[in-house]
């Protein structure tokens, strides 16, 4: 299948089903906030790294954790229950990003964050879009991740952990806190084995559309979000009177 060259000024995208088998589906185009908004509710995504050009994505299957599925281990469960990681959310979301790309960098693994791609996604977050998750100890932030809502629907980006266990409490803090808001999945794109082993799930492309499509037939809770823990270690969207 050919892949496609976007317009900078013409925010489309051709169909995610007409991408490459390794998902691979256009170039080019821009990251501005139109453009990323569209490429989310079409089940798109960009990622490349320095010095490439900017290349958007659709694979095929898409691993998606559903919130109610999440799995803590026991050991994990401890460290909630005792409450090592003082949790947040969108309180350091500029901070989160660095750090996803600096750690990976550190690794040497490269990154796809780029400061054209932090400066994007931190746009999205002051329009109330995009959101992070914090993990602080000690006054320290030690591990968080961030990603983008649209509808019910939650495109996880990145996650980092400078300490054990920091970006798991983050991540189950994220799928408390969609439970409570009725978010239908944490999109985590690719597999991993850290995001299989908390229950993530590799489902066909063609049904993610379809799920994709019922999610964003909801409103979007734009704006900052806000999160409570409870003294187990719950965690939630904080309730009405």
């Amino acid at each position: 299948m050919p892949v496609y060259r976007l317009m900078r000024d013409l925010p489309v995208f051709p169909s995610p089903q007409e991408a490459e088998p390794d998902g691979l589906l256009a170039i080019g185009g821009d990251l501005n906030a139109e453009r990323l908004i569209e490429a989310y509710a079409n089940g798109i995504f960009p990622w490349y790294e320095e010095g490439q050009p900017l290349l958007w994505w659709s694979p095929d299957p898409r691993l998606l954790l559903y919130p109610e599925d999440i799995k803590v281990s026991r050991s994990l469960r401890k460290v909630l229950r005792k409450h090592v990681f003082q949790v947040t959310i969108d309180q350091a979301f500029p901070e989160v990003i660095a750090a996803c790309a600096k750690l990976r960098l550190q690794n040497g693994q490269g990154t796809w964050i780029t400061q054209a791609m932090r400066e994007a996604y931190t746009r999205l977050n002051e329009q109330g879009l995009a959101h992070s998750l914090e993990c602080w100890h000690q006054g320290n932030l030690v591990g968080g991740l961030y990603g983008v809502s649209l509808g019910r629907a939650f495109f996880g980006e990145s996650m980092f952990s400078r300490e054990s266990n920091a970006s798991k409490v983050a991540l189950v803090a994220l799928a408390g806190l969609a439970r409570s808001l009725q978010i239908q999945f944490i999109d985590c794109q690719m597999p991993t084995t850290h995001l299989l082993s908390m229950g993530a799930r590799e489902i066909p492309r063609s049904e993610f559309l379809i799920q994709l499509q019922e999610a964003l037939k909801y409103p979007t809770l734009q704006g900052s979000w806000v999160l409570t823990e409870s003294s187990d270690g719950e965690f939630q969207a904080p309730t009405s009177d």
